[in-house]
């Protein structure tokens, strides 16, 4: 009997070692980012990664790799490192993700979101967590949002006021077909290529213009590339995700992804503020440089809305009609 009550005894604290052993394992993940901490969405990398190693006590860290560099700068392959397990997270763009979750085009519709507010009500209600299912069907677990902000058009050409003046226009524009099928809507002449590519297709005039947020805009020096014109016309937001691979979250504690995901939660929250409150100064900052901003009057505006509603008609199906009718109440509810 006494030999019995041994081998139970020993066994436990066996057991036990082996679970604080685990409970103590120190783990390091890569995390993927597109634009360095220069920009505002590198920084929201930097803050989730502060975060977790301060609240894990540096059991945990976050190792971020920007510029694309996991995927060779190809960006559109992010996802699909990520849900194969090759990445293990990521701070992403909903563009860049929209390959493989049709989704997400949802935040690429022209002129869908015409503020901060309607922004929030998308992400922050019933039509995000809409998004997020969709995105963890695919093999990624969706924790938070960040933002990459409006994204506004420049050009070296001219002053853009009304769907006329793009007639023309060769905008570099980013890897996908939403994209294309707006601009050529708006009788342009869009060309695909990243961004590494663009500045200096910019600079030779071999392309005319770009569309970015301010932050892209500013930090980039596009008025160095010929950009000497900029229009506020706000015709998408571009919405970063926190986003962890399956596989990686299947290994992981419960603790430990609620420390990932409140982490991931509170560094979006810092980096949108943040973001949102220094574009004042970014704009202010722009316009020292000598580049001509226009910001177009309600009228103005509507004429690129009508412009594009084709666009509706043809990724509405592709979307889901249930999420952009979702978007679109939340929006008139704000």
């Amino acid at each position: 009997m006494r030999i019995k009550k041994w081998l139970l005894l020993s066994a436990a604290c066996l057991a036990f070692s082996a679970t604080s052993t685990f409970a103590e394992e120190t783990r390091e993940f890569s995390v993927s980012t597109v634009l360095s901490e220069a920009f505002p969405w590198g920084q929201a990398a930097v803050k989730w990664a502060e975060l977790v190693e301060e609240r894990s006590e540096g059991r945990i860290t976050l190792k971020i790799y920007p510029n694309a560099q996991l995927v060779s700068g190809d960006q559109t392959r992010e996802f699909s490192a990520m849900r194969s397990g090759l990445i293990d997270m990521a701070v992403g763009s909903t563009i860049n993700w929209s390959t493989q979750v049709p989704e997400v085009n949802l935040f690429s519709l022209p002129f869908l979101m015409p503020d901060n507010a309607a922004v929030d009500a998308i992400t922050q209600g019933d039509t995000g967590k809409m998004v997020f299912d969709a995105i963890e069907k695919r093999g990624v677990v969706p924790l938070a949002w960040g933002e990459n902000g409006f994204r506004e058009i420049s050009n070296s050409r001219g002053v853009l006021t009304e769907p006329a003046d793009l007639k023309g226009l060769k905008v570099r524009v980013v890897g996908s077909p939403l994209f294309l099928d707006t601009f050529n809507a708006l009788g342009a002449n869009p060309t695909q290529m990243s961004w590494t590519d663009a500045l200096p297709a910019l600079t030779t005039g071999a392309v005319d213009g770009q569309e970015n947020p301010l932050a892209v805009f500013d930090v980039a020096r596009a008025d160095r590339a010929n950009q000497n014109y900029l229009t506020l016309w706000h015709y998408m937001n571009d919405p970063l995700i926190f986003g962890v691979s399956k596989r990686v979250w299947s290994t992981l504690s419960a603790d430990d992804q609620a420390l990932l995901k409140q982490a991931a939660i509170d560094a979006g929250a810092w980096e949108i503020e943040k973001s949102r409150s220094e574009l004042d100064d970014t704009l202010q900052a722009i316009r020292e440089r000598g580049v001509e901003v226009t910001e177009l009057t309600p009228e103005q505006h509507q004429a690129f809305v009508d412009a594009t509603q084709k666009v509706y008609e043809k990724w509405t199906p592709r979307i889901g009609k249930k999420l952009v009718d979702s978007a679109q109440d939340a929006i008139k509810n704000r």
